[in-house]
């Protein structure tokens, strides 16, 4: 029993990583890591710090692909619509 209960631990584990992975080469290819940083701020602010600022507000995703692309205050980006609302998701898990 105890076995299974990390086996399964582990490939959640394993599982969020991979789409960790996914959702950075997405935002490499879309040219978000370009002015972008997880952690630490580059011509934008961090990503980390994005999160922190829509914290708890029912509208934040909404809001942010909404100023991403309508280019408020933000280049024009490469991303479909559906990978800027997987990439908008993925910045306010952080």
């Amino acid at each position: 029993m105890k076995s299974i209960l990390i086996a399964t631990v582990a490939a959640i584990g394993f599982a969020s990583a991979q789409t960790a992975i996914a959702q950075e080469a997405l935002a490499k290819s879309s040219g978000c890591l370009n002015c972008h940083a997880a952690d630490t701020k580059k011509v934008g602010p961090s990503f980390k710090s994005i999160a922190e600022k829509y914290k708890g507000k029912a509208d934040a995703e909404a809001t942010l692909v909404a100023n991403i692309k309508g280019g408020k205050g933000h280049p024009a980006v490469k991303a479909s619509d559906d990978d800027l609302k997987s990439l908008v998701k993925w910045v306010l898990a952080m």
